[in-house]
């Protein structure tokens, strides 16, 4: 999209990119709130609960690019919107919800309008922003995001307490709402140039990522590499393969792979990957350790992650102005330094630790964060030519949400593999299976009680390790790889071109 003078109307279309990511940040952190009044009440296993989790971002990760190649020629504000709508109904259909299997129905169609939301609000603020003013508007950007932490812990603890754990798919229709209204009346349509769709393209990308997280999931009960498990991993393998063949062969490929050649959008991705599996499972198991084993209260254990996010607004604002002057990849080293001394400070946790050394370690984890992630995702944003701005925008979101989902999945089933271990051997087998289903077979046992908590903190330690290993080697990739792009000389009033010169800049220094 090219424009030669700013839009007018650019600070009210942010606001709707803003409300719009909102309503997925709002979803996620109250359904972790949730989990585990949704495991006592329906009888959700924590393979259940896995894939009440993971069925959300399966899809969503799986549509994410053919979503953005959409929005790309059929209007980048059409889909946002049809999205928007599929995803409040969703909401709105879960609400009713009273097994396990319903509720990941739910969580299906809410994906899919999740998928149709993400890349469209990414592509639309690196086309309407340019390149001087775009670190602002994804500073506000986050910084909305954030919000959504603080506020949807809280708002989602409270509607549990008062209400039931189906109500917290409700806070998202009036978001859902506004945002539909704001984006018809503020925001213009936007396309890129009309390209051939890419079916085999997508069908592969599908298969392949619901085949490799179904593997890993199921791999505590299945194994990874006999019978079923090694079924699994050979259809993920070859699906996977044949994506990545197939779209360098295809005269009109889905996904821009040339975009990998640039160094700074194969570094900055790929190190955000691995930032998002540390960080996948952490909701998940901190929000079973405050209500578990510290026997928090739904809200309580909402307003125990305010430190997070207050420390990543701050970490946001900051980020900012250090950029200009130390460069992103600086501040990307920091940042990830930052969030790997976190998780080894959670690796300390144990029963006994009360929630004073979580807290600490949850705010040096927002701070780190708030530094490194937008630094990251603007210094890989600006290799994107604008016409290609949707899938471009839609292949970095899928390569961060199948982290996220590979982070789940191997977390989870570590955290399930490790706490079944350290439970007693003459334990019943219920207690065995997760902390929740060990409390509820206790029945006033106090050594059993004991013995869970005692076996989830050792368990809790071990997947943190892993988070800590993960960010560290984000950190070093981000460094070895990414390079901070030098100013070209530009002419003042080209505006929005600066995205094609930053993409013809980073070619530059491409391997």
């Amino acid at each position: 999209m090219e424009t030669r003078t700013r839009n007018p109307r650019r600070w009210w279309i942010l606001v709707v990119l803003c409300l719009s990511t909102l309503v997925l940040v709002v979803d996620s952190m109250a359904l972790t709130v949730a989990v585990p009044s949704m495991t006592e009440d329906i009888g959700a296993s924590a393979q259940d609960i896995q894939w009440i989790l993971d069925s959300y971002i399966l899809v969503f990760a799986g549509l994410l690019l053919t979503s953005g190649s959409l929005g790309d020629r059929f209007g980048r504000r059409k889909v946002m919107i049809i999205g928007l709508l599929l995803f409040g109904a969703a909401s709105l259909a879960a609400t009713v919800c009273t097994t396990p299997g319903e509720v990941i129905a739910a969580r299906v169609a809410m994906g899919i309008g999740g998928a149709l939301i993400m890349p469209s609000t990414l592509s639309i603020l690196i086309t309407v922003f340019d390149e001087d003013e775009r670190p602002k508007a994804m500073a506000a950007w986050g910084s909305v995001s954030m919000l959504g932490l603080v506020g949807s812990p809280v708002l989602g603890g409270f509607l549990i307490d008062h209400f039931t754990w189906q109500s917290i798919f409700f806070i998202n229709v009036p978001v859902v709402v506004l945002a539909v209204l704001a984006a018809l009346t503020l925001m213009p349509e936007s396309k890129g140039p009309w390209q051939k769709p890419d079916p085999l393209g997508a069908i592969l990308s599908v298969v392949g990522m619901t085949a490799m997280i179904w593997w890993i999931i199921e791999i505590p009960q299945h194994g990874a590499f006999e019978g079923r498990g090694l079924l699994t991993l050979a259809v993920a393998v070859v699906a996977l393969a044949g994506f990545v063949i197939w779209e360098n062969v295809t005269p009109e490929p889905m996904v821009p792979l040339v975009l990998f050649k640039h160094r700074n959008f194969s570094g900055g991705s790929l190190s955000l990957t691995l930032v998002q599996i540390g960080n996948g499972g952490l909701l998940l198991v901190l929000t079973q350790y405050l209500q578990f084993v510290l026997g928090y209260s739904p809200v309580k254990a909402g307003l125990a992650f305010v430190p997070l996010a207050v420390a990543a607004l701050i970490g946001n604002g900051a980020g900012a102005g250090l950029a200009a002057k130390i460069g992103n990849r600086l501040l990307i080293l920091a940042g990830m330094l930052t969030m790997a001394g976190s998780f080894a400070l959670l690796t300390t946790v144990d029963a006994q630790s009360g929630f004073t050394v979580p807290a600490v370690a949850l705010g040096l984890l927002g701070l780190g964060a708030g530094l490194a992630m937008p630094a990251a995702v603007g210094a890989l944003m600006s290799t994107i030519p604008a016409e290609k701005a949707g899938v471009g925008s839609a292949l970095n979101d899928t390569i961060q949400q199948a982290g996220t989902a590979l982070g789940i999945a191997i977390l989870g089933s570590l955290l399930t593999s490790t706490f079944r271990t350290a439970m007693p051997a003459d334990a019943p087998e219920q207690a065995k299976q997760s902390i929740g289903g060990a409390l509820a077979a206790a029945q006033g046992d106090a050594g059993l009680v004991d013995a869970a908590k005692e076996a989830f903190a050792s368990s809790m330690s071990t997947t943190f390790t892993i988070s800590a290993i993960g960010v560290l080697a984000a950190a070093v990739l981000a460094t070895l790889v990414m390079r901070d792009s030098k100013p070209a000389p530009t002419d003042a009033t080209d505006g929005a071109d600066t995205t094609d010169t930053a993409a013809e800049k980073e070619e530059e220094v491409a391997v």
